[in-house]
């Protein structure tokens, strides 16, 4: 059996943090705000992952109310993803997503977000998807509020 699944995140900008994206710390003169270290496209893949296999979204495996959590690196929660899937018999077969900003451009950094994201989930490079696009100055994102992400997740029930 083969399932699929969307994710969606987006996160204000902060001043006075790193930006995180993809496990990456990107050079810019902000970060995102977050409970965690904010990493939207991290966020976006687990959502996808977690809907694929039909499971709560993010916030119900990591509540931003457990304070024990505080400021985890998102690719720990891409790492519970994988686990997940396999304790239900499921291994992703790959991912591709989309971060939505005006600024930083990103996709220098594309090769090393793929290899983050790929070993925290158990999968090959070539298996993940980076994209990146602005929003034409449309909205918050164009206005640079902010950033967003979008991800789509296939996994595959492994034999028995």
């Amino acid at each position: 059996m083969i399932r699929t699944g969307i994710g969606y995140d987006v996160h204000p900008f902060q001043e006075g943090r790193p930006l995180i994206l993809g496990g990456v710390e990107i050079p810019h003169t902000r970060g995102l705000k977050g409970h965690s270290d904010a990493d939207v496209l991290c966020h976006a893949i687990a959502d996808a992952v977690l809907g694929a296999l039909g499971l709560p979204d993010i916030g119900f495996y990591f509540p931003p109310s457990d304070m024990s959590i505080e400021g985890i690196c998102s690719l720990r929660i891409l790492e519970k993803c994988a686990a997940l899937a396999a304790e239900q018999g499921y291994q992703i077969q790959n991912v591709d997503s989309s971060l939505i900003a005006e600024a930083p451009r990103v996709m220098k950094h594309a090769q090393a977000m793929k290899e983050k994201i790929a070993a925290a989930l158990n999968i090959q490079p070539g298996q993940v998807g980076v994209k990146a696009t602005t929003n034409e100055r449309l909205g918050f994102v164009g206005r640079e509020e902010g950033i967003a992400a979008m991800a789509v997740a296939c996994v595959a029930r492994l034999s028995a």
